[in-house]
């Protein structure tokens, strides 16, 4: 097929890689403008137009595509069969949607309609899912409400946190992408609806999506990390500065009863901290404001800390 490809991070690369391998014609590609990024805020490129000029592709960078003469005139001009849409990160225009005669198909990380929104996979392991996949759709006006193609299930290990399953699902995503193609191409695929009575929201993470609540209790608050790496992460304070909490594990402490949720429990070099429903969390990794992170025996050397020390204050 003749396609253009719109995909902005790390987990459209594959699919836009196996779309060469499998020969369709990308005539363009579309990704985001480069942005400043790290320590030293250089502007950086999308990892989609790394891998496109690296395979000679045409790329292009608009700030914005609804009200685009430019990009419409150029995709007019190539009359793709289809518009391949893997986490581009802007919204699709009615114009864009009614071009291409199979539509603009996008790959979504999860099983909709659940989990419809900009981090699909973070909330799923942020909820505890035991599975998650990958779904094409046709998209049509709405959030990720268009209709089904094809899906894939993948079972989510409970030590899996979303660095961890990401590259997993963008690789499963690809080869998806790729039988969609051509079972559209054979018409074999008849599109569903999605039942809306099934819908939940996966939005945008914020930085306080990863401030930990020690009211809840132990296995909400490990599965929320999970879902929130690289980032926001999960944090806390003590004695008003950040902790980061890099590395944490529900368990099990003997005797320990009526624990206010949020205090610590020290003890030989271990640290816990008291959850909801008197559940508690190893903090096993951690770093403070400042410094470089540490185990909890390295942090607790450095600390005049005793056992009731609230965190989150």
């Amino acid at each position: 097929m003749k396609l253009a490809f719109c995909g902005t991070p790390a987990f459209a690369v594959p699919t836009l890689k196996l779309a060469l391998r499998a020969g369709h014609d990308v005539a363009l590609v579309v990704t985001q403008p480069d942005r400043p990024a790290g320590r030293g805020q250089q502007l950086t490129a999308p990892p989609v137009k790394t891998i496109a000029l690296e395979a000679g592709l045409r790329v292009t960078q608009p700030e914005k595509i609804k009200n685009n003469p430019d990009l419409r005139e150029e995709l007019e001009a190539i009359r793709p069969d289809a518009i391949l849409v893997v986490a581009y990160g802007r919204i699709i225009p009615k114009w864009m949607l009614d071009l291409p005669r199979f539509g603009n198909l996008n790959l979504h990380g999860s099983l909709l309609p659940k989990y419809r929104g900009a981090a699909p996979v973070q909330w799923a392991l942020a909820h505890g899912e035991h599975a998650t996949g990958v779904t094409t759709m046709r998209l049509d006006e709405g959030l990720d409400t268009g209709d089904i193609l094809l899906q894939r299930q993948m079972a989510v290990a409970p030590s899996m946190t979303a660095t961890d399953i990401l590259p997993l699902l963008a690789e499963t995503g690809a080869d998806l992408m790729m039988q969609t193609l051509v079972e559209l191409e054979a018409g074999r695929i008849v599109p569903r609806k999605q039942d809306e009575s099934q819908a939940s929201l996966a939005p945008l993470l914020t930085r306080d999506d990863g401030r930990v609540d020690f009211s809840r209790p132990a296995m909400t608050i490990y599965n929320r990390w999970r879902g929130f790496q690289p980032w926001p992460g999960a944090w806390t304070t003590l004695h008003g500065k950040k902790l980061t909490l890099h590395r944490l594990l529900p368990t099990e402490v003997r005797g320990a009863r009526g624990a206010q949720p949020g205090t610590l429990l020290l003890d030989e070099g271990t640290m816990f901290a008291a959850c909801g429903d008197g559940t508690w969390i190893e903090l096993i990794e951690v770093q403070p404001e400042g410094r470089r992170r540490m185990t909890a025996a390295e942090f607790l050397r450095g600390q005049a800390l005793a056992t009731g020390t609230p965190l989150g204050n």
